[in-house]
């Protein structure tokens, strides 16, 4: 297996990659055959963040590679905006750290 790496994509109603008036219930139908789309193609849905009144959705996964995200997307014709490879930056993990004098 390929080093994992971490992604977040993104959709917006005003792009049309998120379905205008879309509700709770929907995505929750929805949801199931996205997750089973990720674990097809080795990407593990970690968090989605929807903004159901702005319709707008964050999706924070794990995946090899970016292509394998984009994948999973088409496999259930939900487009995206973008596709941007993250690197988690807590306080804990960035602002403390020690540097060297």
């Amino acid at each position: 297996m390929q080093p994992m790496k971490f992604y977040i994509d993104t959709h917006d109603s005003a792009s049309e990659t998120f379905p205008a008036g879309l509700t709770p219930e929907q995505f929750e139908r929805f949801y199931a055959s996205y997750e089973k789309a990720c674990y097809e193609e080795d990407v593990v849905p970690l968090r989605v963040h929807v903004g159901y009144g702005d319709g707008r959705a964050f999706c924070f996964t794990m995946a090899p590679d970016a292509d394998a995200v984009r994948r999973a997307h088409e496999k259930v014709g939900l487009p995206f905006d973008t596709i941007t490879e993250v690197t988690t930056a807590t306080p804990g993990d960035t602002f403390f750290k020690c540097t060297a004098a």
